[in-house]
């Protein structure tokens, strides 16, 4: 990781992969990542961590299954979101959209427990930018 300043826009342009979030850079035991998405991800739940999502671009749905039923939130640019450890979450984005998330190093993109995991979509830690 470089003590230098990043422009996210050219972080980016960097890659094109969907559902594949690239680390930026580190805030103490957190990584904070960039993706770009598009469609579908996963149903998946992260039993031990929040999720902070912020919209750079685009317009992101995320549907919940919380204990009062289903829902679905939708972030457009510009705006943030932290789901809830524990809750069971899926993410989309029928036009596309360019994402950053923030959460602790090592954590699975896909969760500790999720549906099966489709071609389209990166199980991955992250990766380096």
């Amino acid at each position: 990781m470089s003590n230098e300043p990043l422009a996210l826009h050219q972080a980016l342009a960097s890659f094109d992969a969907l559902w594949s979030p690239r680390i930026v850079t580190r805030v103490n035991d957190y990584d904070v990542r960039v993706a770009k998405v598009g469609g579908e991800h996963v149903w998946h739940v992260h039993d031990h961590t929040d999720e902070f999502f912020l919209v750079l671009d685009g317009e992101l749905d995320i549907s919940l299954r919380e204990a009062g039923g289903e829902r679905t939130v939708t972030l457009a640019t510009g705006s943030v979101f932290t789901v809830p450890r524990g809750t069971e979450h899926k993410p989309s984005s029928p036009s596309g959209a360019s994402i950053l998330v923030f959460e602790p190093s090592g954590t699975l993109s896909v969760g500790d427990r999720h549906d099966e995991v489709p071609a389209h979509v990166d199980a991955t830690t992250g990766h380096a930018l």
